[in-house]
């Protein structure tokens, strides 16, 4: 089986990130140095992805000592495609999709529509998927919601 859909890891680690936030009780501010540890990632690499997500108005944050990180919208109004879409250019990686006029051939070439299709589909299954969704998997796989 091949596989044409690529997410790197600053894309796999923003929505772990933001799925333990969503496990959060959403009224306090969650420390980094605690999702560090829940999620088994670099505290660095969190400190790379975290300004990412806040400008892109998915998370909200506070400094100081009872600062952190929570969610800036409901669980149900994140989609997986919103925390992508923030680290990712494309999760396709379609060549003639990713550089445009790349090509000679994109206007008469019939598989150019069918990579544009796979994209959609792609990009579709993703905005379909809320944190909401995610946490409810979790629950149904009975892992611990910490």
């Amino acid at each position: 089986m091949m596989n044409l859909v690529k997410v790197t890891t600053k894309g796999r680690y923003a929505l772990r990130l933001m799925l333990d936030l969503a496990c959060q009780d959403g009224k306090s501010y969650v420390p980094l140095k605690a999702v560090s540890t829940r999620e088994d990632i670099s505290r660095k690499y969190l400190e790379q992805i975290v300004p990412m997500l806040t400008q892109a108005g998915l998370l909200k944050t506070v400094r100081g000592p009872l600062g952190g990180y929570k969610l800036a919208k409901p669980t149900d109004e994140v989609t997986v495609a919103d925390i992508l879409a923030v680290t990712e250019t494309n999760v396709t990686h379609i060549a003639c999709l990713d550089e445009p006029g790349s090509c000679d051939r994109s206007e008469t070439c019939p598989s150019a529509e069918l990579w544009r299709e796979v994209d959609g589909l792609v990009n579709n299954f993703f905005s379909g998927i809320t944190l909401a969704d995610l946490v409810e998997r979790k629950k149904t796989m009975k892992l611990p919601i910490v």
